[in-house]
């Protein structure tokens, strides 16, 4: 996967989670329900992003994937509190591990079968 190709996959994952929060929580699903609970994580995202770019890193492997999590986790709690929502200690948990796993577990899948498929060859 080339290295820009990873930034919808992120929005992707961090919408997701938006997504499986609200549905969570309220059974039903608005566009500006999602839109609330994701803007301040995707921002953060992109902010990770910039970072990314900015020092030059590949946003592919695994060391990426956990500044885009850290960042997305700190900078999207943040971005909450500054906009009157809440951060109950539960969420704050669920966030930082359900984002984890969407935004670094792919990375480090596709990282193992690069390996597997070198191993093979």
């Amino acid at each position: 996967m080339r290295n820009g190709s990873w930034l919808p996959v992120d929005l992707a994952a961090v919408s997701l989670f938006a997504v499986a929060g609200r549905l969570s929580h309220y059974d039903s699903l608005s566009l500006g329900g999602w839109w609330a609970t994701a803007w301040p994580f995707l921002l953060a995202t992109v902010l990770a992003w910039a970072v990314l770019l900015l020092v030059r890193r590949p946003g592919g492997t695994v060391a990426a994937g956990v500044l885009v999590w850290l960042v997305t986790v700190v900078g999207g709690l943040l971005l909450r509190v500054s906009s009157g929502q809440g951060t109950a200690t539960p969420f704050v948990v669920v966030a930082t591990v359900v984002l984890g796993v969407l935004l670094v577990l792919p990375r480090l899948g596709l990282r193992r079968l690069g390996r597997g498929e070198r191993e093979r060859t």
